[in-house]
């Protein structure tokens, strides 16, 4: 079973199920001369373990993770950190109705299809608790983008029909975890947590969106056609479990304006460096970044497991029937989803400045020796930095 690695230079292989002993991450590519401990890591996936609220599944996992290797003395060795969080509250036998009786819009058929057998419990490997990896390699993504003034933030924009209005960046990052959807704008979370707990009363779920943005990041970031940022985070965004739309820029509201609307005229900024007029392009053009903003939305859809009755079928016996899906699940993805689509945004960049030389080893807070890096200074496109 193949994929299960993400980026080029940033590596992140993840590994683990759902119900299975342990989940884990190897992040490969990581500087050497990082400061970094478990701490840095714990804070990131604290905002996506489960049982934080009524709103989240039940489930107590305290998601708590071990640093097996790539440390010394609390440095980055420029080895691989090897990462791992154990299960302590899978309960499986609440899967067994599902062995050949396929759960309504999961991943048990095809899996077995493709495959020939499964990890039934909790969805296995096909289950969004892999996510944790994701959040624990994005952690520390976001600690390399800090010391290169690199900032990601995230927050739920939309729960069904109820969207937020534009929100400034310092806000989505003083106040997304402000309350339990993580809406930044208080009077719509409000709005929000009630529509989800009406949603939990019926046994049902909805879906809605995240809003994703970042400061900081360098032009020149990127390459045309396949390697062009915008497609590479879209594989990483829509890889996320439930996702089914990511959009940057204007997104698909660029089908209603004329081309004078959307083109970006050029100007210069207060360094006399050429800078777009606007923003529409979401801080891409030509697949290469332009220095100015990244913006997007990410969209999930409601969650499959509800308790309500459905039918199947079941492939061994030959018979249809009736099920119910018991268990722990959440009732709304968004507001668990809001570090884990930074975790991917910081993954990327990583990625990306190392890729094309923009990430300065100076930078780096806890720098011991020296470094083998890409990074020249005396090129023109590395001036600004």
């Amino acid at each position: 079973m193949n994929g299960n690695r993400f980026g080029r230079l940033f590596q992140v292989t993840t590994y683990g199920e759902s119900h299975g002993p342990a989940m884990g991450v190897v992040v490969s590519g990581v500087p050497a001369g990082l400061e970094l401990d478990e701490a840095d890591i714990q804070r990131e996936l604290d905002r996506r373990k489960p049982g934080q609220s009524k709103m989240t599944t039940s489930r107590d996992e305290p998601d708590a993770v071990r640093i097996r290797s790539g440390l010394q003395d609390g440095v980055t060795t420029g080895t691989p950190i090897g990462l791992t969080i154990q299960n302590k509250d899978a309960r499986s036998g609440k899967y067994e109705p599902f062995i050949t009786a396929p759960r309504p819009s999961h991943g048990d058929f095809t899996y077995s299809a493709k495959f020939g057998t499964r990890n039934w419990g909790g969805g296995g490997r096909s289950s969004a608790r892999e996510t944790a990896n994701w959040v624990a390699a994005g952690a520390i993504a976001k600690r390399i983008l800090a010391t290169q003034d690199v900032e990601v933030a995230a927050h739920v924009n939309q729960i069904d029909d109820i969207e937020s209005p534009p929100v400034d960046f310092e806000e989505i990052r003083e106040h997304a975890d402000d309350n339990v959807v993580r809406c930044a704008h208080p009077e719509t979370a409000e709005q929000m947590r009630e529509r989800v707990e009406a949603y939990q009363r019926k046994g049902d779920s909805i879906g809605g969106s995240v809003y994703f943005e970042t400061r900081g990041v360098p032009r020149g970031l990127g390459a045309p056609r396949f390697d062009s940022l915008e497609a590479r985070l879209g594989q990483g965004m829509l890889a996320i479990p439930a996702t089914t739309a990511f959009e940057f820029g204007l997104g698909r509201e660029a089908r209603e304006y004329a081309g004078i609307e959307r083109n970006d005229e050029w100007t210069f900024d207060e360094s006399g460096d050429p800078v777009p007029a606007e923003n529409d392009h979401g801080g891409v053009q030509g697949g290469i970044t332009t220095g100015q903003p990244i913006y997007g939305e990410v969209t999930l859809h409601a969650p499959t497991s509800i308790p309500k009755e459905q039918q199947t079928v079941d492939w061994e016996t030959g018979e249809e029937k009736t099920v119910q899906v018991t268990g722990r699940h959440d009732p709304v993805l968004p507001p668990r989803a809001v570090p884990v689509v930074e975790a991917v945004l910081a993954i990327t960049l990583v990625d990306f400045m190392l890729l094309g030389g923009r990430l300065n080893p100076d930078r780096l807070d806890g720098r011991v020796g020296e470094y083998d890096t890409d990074y020249h200074p005396s090129n023109p496109r590395d001036a600004d930095e």
